[in-house]
């Protein structure tokens, strides 16, 4: 295990995370306060990615939309 204080973990980080990606544990310590534990990732333990969580929130725009405009509309939006 090693253990580095927060200016040395953000001097640091990629080294540290290959560190940690070794399976080493790296402590990290705000003067003589622990505050961070840097882990191999199990990802056994993480949930699945679920596809299609946000489906129907943000409705399409009807069809029509990407028509062209009228002649009419057209000259609406250049008068503005």
């Amino acid at each position: 295990m090693t253990i580095v204080t927060v200016q040395e973990a953000k001097t640091h980080l990629s080294r540290l995370l290959a560190a940690v990606e070794a399976g080493e544990s790296v402590v990290v310590r705000r003067g003589p306060k622990v505050v961070a534990k840097l882990v191999p990732v199990n990802h056994a333990d993480l949930p699945a990615r679920r596809f299609g969580v946000a489906a129907g929130l943000c409705p399409a725009p009807p069809l029509d939309f990407f028509e062209p405009l009228s002649a009419d509309e057209a000259a609406e939006w250049e008068s503005s």
